[in-house]
């Protein structure tokens, strides 16, 4: 039995890291393609040493381009891995990368069964490149994993009812295992002078920010009026678009980090402000308050008392988000069925579908 996963962005790099683990321990053999769509080596090779993961099998080096172009690079490449004998039981992609959606297609044309892990995902703005590779996949797909029940209800709401699981989200088994180990690789005074408490973490990546200055400005003049230094690391889309701004000294640039020095960063700061999908949740479930940078979001169960706070690119609304403070515990999400995880789920609901070719496609 086996298994083609194919990932390309360092957020699947981290689900892959705790799903492949126990598809391993299920015995199910695993084809791992990277596809290359984040290739610099901050934000690709060091995840894979770092959590673990082997290396791919096969590594497709697309690089950077325009969505089409990166796409079709990333089509053209599978289909040939395909015809040239690496036929597998099944595809399995994450999350809503060009990736995801790329793989979904050639999967789909080829006749092979489809696996969507972070299935359901809404954040019902079209305009995002991310909701339209999320709605695709979905429908392409033979097994729709969800990790909250916010999210089967945004598929039954589509129609779509055969082949999903609620199995939890693989994220929350990736920050549990990791968040110790992130504390003795990757300690605070190895990134930072900076002490616990004493600054906000801060990432913009987003495509609605990065490419409308007046957003980027707003977002950046901001972060430089709080009342602490921010620490940014600094993802490459980002990267070429601030040159012409002029940043204030108390945001502290630094390259990408690695996953668990990312952890030790969000658990030592004060707050985190971020435009990426996967931080709001490690943020929440990490026990920090987190101000969204988007006007939107998929993950509207970390809203619950404030803990995630929308606050697009006003500069008002961001300092308002920044003074208020979150009402009681936490909100507990994305738990998987009592007695396995998120990732352990996957790989039985697996392991019994395909061994007995019952799977809902």
């Amino acid at each position: 039995m086996t298994i083609l996963t194919v990932v390309g962005a360092r957020p699947q790099f981290i689900k892959a890291a705790v799903v492949s683990h126990a598809l391993a321990a299920a015995g199910v053999r695993e084809i791992l393609v990277h596809t290359g769509q984040h290739y610099d080596a901050d934000m690709s090779d060091v995840f894979f040493g770092e959590l673990g993961i082997p290396a791919p099998a096969h590594n497709l080096e697309v690089g950077s381009g325009s969505h089409a172009r990166q796409t079709g690079a990333m089509m053209t490449g599978l289909e040939e891995l395909i015809h040239d004998g690496v036929r597998p039981d099944a595809v399995m992609v994450y999350g809503d990368t060009n990736s995801t959606v790329a793989a979904a297609m050639v999967a789909s044309k080829a006749s092979i069964p489809l696996i969507h892990v972070e299935a359901g995902l809404r954040s019902f703005n079209r305009a995002m490149p991310e909701e339209i590779n999320r709605i695709v996949t979905d429908r392409l797909s033979d097994w729709l994993f969800c990790p909250t029940q916010t999210a089967v209800d945004h598929l039954a709401s589509e129609g779509m009812t055969r082949g999903v699981v609620l199995n939890g989200d693989v994220m929350l088994d990736a920050t549990r295992f990791f968040a110790e180990r992130a504390a003795l690789q990757s300690p605070l005074s190895a990134l930072t002078e900076l002490g616990a408490g004493e600054f906000y973490l801060s990432t913009v990546h987003r495509a609605e920010n990065t490419d409308d200055p007046r957003r980027l400005r707003a977002i950046f003049d901001t972060l430089g009026n709080l009342d602490a230094p921010v620490i940014l690391p600094l993802h490459p889309r980002t990267k070429g678009r601030v040159a012409d701004l002029s940043l204030s000294p108390s945001i502290h640039i630094i390259p990408p980090v690695s996953y668990l020095a990312m952890l030790t960063l969000i658990s030592s700061s004060r707050k985190v402000l971020t435009d990426s999908g996967g931080l709001q949740k490690e943020t929440v479930w990490l026990g920090k308050q987190c101000i969204t940078l988007r006007d939107e979001t998929e993950w509207t169960e970390t809203l619950e008392g404030g803990w995630n706070v929308l606050a697009g690119a006003s500069p008002k609304a961001i300092m308002d988000a920044v003074a208020s403070d979150p009402v009681g515990a936490p909100p507990a999400f994305g738990e998987a069925p009592e007695g396995t995880t998120a990732s352990a789920c996957i790989a039985d609901t697996l392991l019994a579908g395909l061994s007995t070719d019952s799977h809902p496609g």
